[in-house]
């Protein structure tokens, strides 16, 4: 059976990590864009990772262009804008596609797993899937849902 933890991406900083490294613990896994409405999530993802990373939760955030080119810089602008604004210390990977046929093969793992509003794709930055501590996607939520919704579901895997 696949699970998440077959897969590997890329850091901001261009190291390959298999999600392997990840293993025992609930994920929950972001589209991200720097320019778009639902920016202001990053606070509240980061609120998550601090709060509940010591109990076993992880925070990826996975930059992505392609909804209104809202994720236009590179992979260390990203970073720089994230640490400044919003003083993410969750993971963050390299702006991938999640869309169409260079999709990342995470996140056509993730659409196969679960299904949106649009079927298989990602509708909008800000898409989050929570995984469990078994590498297994258990949820879906809209990019309309704020992280500070997600806590009681992460904390009942946790």
């Amino acid at each position: 059976m696949t699970s998440v933890y077959d897969f590997s991406a890329k850091t901001l900083a261009g190291q390959d990590v298999p999600l392997a490294d990840y293993r025992g613990q609930v994920l929950l896994i972001v589209n991200t864009a720097s320019k778009c409405g639902f920016t202001p999530q990053y606070e509240g993802l980061e609120k998550l990772y601090e709060g509940l990373h010591p109990k076993g939760l992880s925070v990826l955030g996975f930059p992505c262009n392609q909804f209104g080119a809202q994720e236009p810089g590179d992979e260390s602008q990203i970073g720089r804008f994230c640490q400044i604004n919003y003083g993410v210390r969750f993971p963050m990977f390299a702006k991938i596609d999640v869309n169409g046929a260079d999709a990342h093969p995470l996140y056509r793992y993730l659409k196969q797993e679960k299904k949106g509003l649009l079927g298989g794709r990602i509708n909008w930055n800000f898409t989050k899937f929570l995984i469990d501590r078994a590498g297994r996607v258990v949820a879906r939520y809209a990019p309309i849902t704020r992280p500070e919704k997600l806590e009681a579901p992460i904390t009942r895997l946790l």
